[in-house]
């Protein structure tokens, strides 16, 4: 995952996208990127860290109205600041930077041929393909030669181009990753998910639609619908862990999604104990759904560092596995001789879940009832999430039994894949359009069929 922001015509451009940026953080926590115009040319600046290690020395640096930022982990490419977003580049047509959000299937194919035709890659980023495609096309308008780019490519994504005095918003025709639009007084803005609004107090006008290109210039907002349509397919997985619970996406509130799938999760797997107690963060919505639907009182057992990053996301293995004693302390208070019902929202390598066990019986737990309030994770994601091979992932080759022992809980229950979409759909607003979802990480199901030669590209091959 990454998050993407834009802003244009607000004479604090860099600090807005700063902003808005900050919110987006819990998306990415390698590099952090900011790219402004002030009308005659772009002006990048791109770290490794966090957001707030920007200095305001740095900010002031960054003039114009006109603004991209990226927060970026990465699905594909090294975790090194080359790789860092948004690209800038400037080709015979003037300057373009990028933004991106998702993952391209094809892209070492179309890297290989653009380098057999004499391209130079700055970096190992997907990404960095789409500039190549752009400089390549024959079109004069940018509008025009991004589709010619995108209708080369196949995967998913949510882009964000900014040119010296145009801004362009894409998504990608199946919609797999989010982008919102919002209004900031007289300017519009951009953001991978609305809580980046509600910090710098913009309304939320809508979403970019599947398949939609947003241009904004100094004549205005408008849109197109360049590409073919598909069915849509948003990543269901945003709901259950990744996106924050005080945004709002795919029409949905996602706290309540959260809320509904742990109600769920209590009606398909119920058990005598004392208390619910979630992993926070991601899991607690949906720990409060199964203590108001159980009965059982919540209370919060465990408590997270903030000073510590999202453990899945961080690209070394060595600092996830010493990442979990760092995030969470157990309250023995809390949890001395208690039933505990212990929900999070997904079990990866199960490595996590088998530390976290051990936690709550150091703490004096008589009993540990594992909750999981999405489906078994058995086949990695290639559009955009950093899941594993699917080999060194638990359950794609272990019962809930087998999974159970092994991290020593005293029963273990996973929401249903029906289950799962029962609380999507309960969740939604009665307004939004339904959609169907991508759940290939559960089912394996890939909405992007992978031809031959577009499978052995993949930084992840499906076992």
């Amino acid at each position: 995952m990454c998050g993407i922001f834009g802003v244009f015509g607000h004479p604090e451009a860099a600090n807005i996208t700063y902003l808005g940026l900050h919110a987006l953080q819990h998306r990415g926590q390698e590099s952090a990127g900011i790219v402004t115009s002030d009308g005659d040319r772009l002006h990048p600046a791109r770290k490794m860290g966090l957001v707030a290690d920007f200095s305001r020395d740095e900010l002031a640096k960054l003039p114009g109205n006109l603004a991209i930022g990226h927060v970026r982990y990465s699905t594909a490419g090294e975790s090194i600041v080359k790789n860092a977003q948004p690209f800038t580049v400037e080709y015979a047509h003037g300057a373009i930077a990028i933004s991106h959000n998702g993952n391209l299937v094809n892209a070492n194919d179309l890297r290989r041929k653009l380098e057999m035709d004499g391209s130079i890659f700055q970096s190992t980023s997907d990404s960095e393909v789409i500039i190549h495609l752009i400089a390549r096309a024959r079109e004069l308008e940018i509008e025009h030669r991004i589709v010619t780019a995108l209708k080369q490519v196949e995967g998913a994504y949510s882009l964000l181009f900014i040119t010296e005095n145009k801004l362009v918003a894409v998504r990608d025709p199946m919609g797999f990753r989010p982008l919102c639009i919002g209004r900031l007084k007289d300017s519009f803005v951009f953001a991978s998910e609305t809580c980046a609004f509600d910090l710098i107090e913009a309304e939320f006008i809508r979403e970019v639609e599947p398949g939609e290109m947003v241009i904004i210039d100094s004549k205005g907002m408008r849109t197109y619908r360049p590409f073919s349509p598909e069915p849509s397919r948003f990543c269901v997985f945003e709901h259950v862990y990744f996106a924050r619970p005080d945004s709002t996406i795919d029409g949905r509130s996602v706290y309540r999604v959260r809320e509904a799938l742990g109600r769920k999760l209590a009606q398909e797997h119920p058990v005598d104990a004392d208390v619910v107690v979630p992993v926070p963060d991601s899991g607690t919505a949906a720990a409060i759904g199964y203590a108001r639907q159980s009965g059982i009182p919540y209370d919060m057992g465990l408590i997270r560092s903030h000073y510590v990053g999202r453990t899945f996301i961080e690209p070394q293995q060595s600092i996830r596995h010493f990442g979990v004693k760092l995030k969470l302390n157990a309250v023995k208070e809390i949890l001395h001789g208690k039933r505990v019902v212990v929900v999070d929202d997904s079990i990866v390598r199960g490595t996590t879940s088998r530390k976290i066990v051990k936690m709550l019986r150091n703490a004096g737990a008589r009993e540990v009832h594992l909750r999981i309030s999405a489906p078994p994770t058995t086949h990695p994601c290639f559009y955009g999430i950093d899941t594993p091979t699917r080999s060194e992932l638990i359950a794609s080759s272990h019962t809930p039994d087998e999974i159970a022992r092994y991290v020593t809980c005293d029963s273990l229950g996973y929401l249903s894949l029906e289950g799962m979409f029962e609380a999507v759909r309960a969740a939604a607003n009665p307004l939004s359009i339904e959609r169907r979802h991508c759940d290939a990480c559960f089912t394996g199901k890939y909405p992007i069929e992978f031809r031959p030669g577009t499978i052995s590209s993949l930084k992840r091959i499906v076992n």
